[in-house]
């Protein structure tokens, strides 16, 4: 067959070819399978306490019997602690520590998928290992899934320039001249007390979006292949409908989160695995499966 070389015009026209069809796969999966994925979302139950608790003890099951998560956690939380640690020896970063420290829960579910996943197969009785977690990268759902996990980390860079939007207007916008003073100016000072007050403000709003959002979304898309609308959705129904006790389960999670930073983050390979767990059992209470809506 003969070979001619392409003019400019007809090799360009071919990758916008490309790109739509690619982009239309994308938009496929992003949709999930049928015509209207908004049409009918996955019916949703009402929990309680007594169903946070349940899923805690679940979640700590799962851990216990999934002791390969800490192999990956173990590196990304000890590097998350030194990056922090590392903004303390920077003046001009110093405002930023607790934003970041505390805005890292903002990436908790995508950090959590493959707790997610891991819970998911034992429940079916599959293999469990945390390679066996990596094959969450070949799910139908894994572009929506991708786009979400985008999403929230647009969100976390968002609360970082918000954070540092009431340090300017409150403590105004020099950098502080040590740590030492920099944690004086904030403890003693009305400018400090504004800044936390406002900062606590605006961080609860972020960190309630997040959690509407990305509770039930996650461990959705990994079960089902509804698509990202119908997902994000259904997690904002749920929310909705289960306001205390979601918002119950929202001060465990920031605990646990808390309580795990300290220190450097350390206690992390056991809080975060854990709460991943237990989210995807939450997610089994809250979400009527297919088979028992039909």
């Amino acid at each position: 067959m003969a070979q001619t070389i392409r003019n400019p015009i007809e090799w360009s026209a071919d990758l916008v070819k490309d790109g739509l069809r690619y982009t239309e796969s994308v938009g496929e999966h992003l949709g999930g399978e049928g015509a209207d994925p908004l049409a009918e979302l996955p019916q949703i139950r009402q929990i309680g306490i007594s169903d946070l608790k349940d899923s805690l003890k679940k979640g700590v099951a799962d851990f216990a019997a999934c002791r390969t998560d800490i192999a990956f956690l173990c590196i990304i939380y000890p590097i998350v602690g030194l990056f922090v640690t590392w903004l303390a020896f920077d003046r001009n970063l110093l405002p930023l520590i607790f934003p970041a420290a505390s805005g890292f829960a903002l990436l908790g579910p995508v950090a959590a998928v493959g707790a997610y996943e891991l819970s998911r197969r034992r429940e079916r009785g599959e293999p469990a290992s945390w390679g066996d977690a990596l094959k969450v990268l070949a799910s139908p759902s894994f572009a929506a899934i991708l786009v979400l996990g985008l999403g929230l980390l647009a969100v976390f860079a968002a609360w970082m320039l918000a954070a540092f939007g009431v340090y300017s207007a409150t403590m105004g916008p020099e950098a502080p001249e040590s740590a030492r003073t920099f944690l004086r100016d904030v403890l003693t000072t009305g400018a400090g007390w504004t800044m936390i007050v406002v900062g606590f403000a605006v961080g609860f709003v972020f960190a309630a979006a997040v959690l509407a959002v990305s509770l039930i979304s996650f461990p959705l898309l990994l079960d089902r292949n509804v698509g990202l609308p119908a997902a994000v959705l259904t997690s904002v129904k749920v929310t909705m409908a289960n306001l205390r006790t979601v918002a119950t389960w929202g001060l465990i999670v920031a605990a646990g989160l808390a309580l795990g930073s300290i220190p450097a983050f350390l206690g992390l390979i056991i809080v975060m695995p854990v709460l991943g767990h237990a989210t995807w059992h939450l997610y089994r209470k809250a979400v009527v499966p297919p088979e028992a809506a039909a």
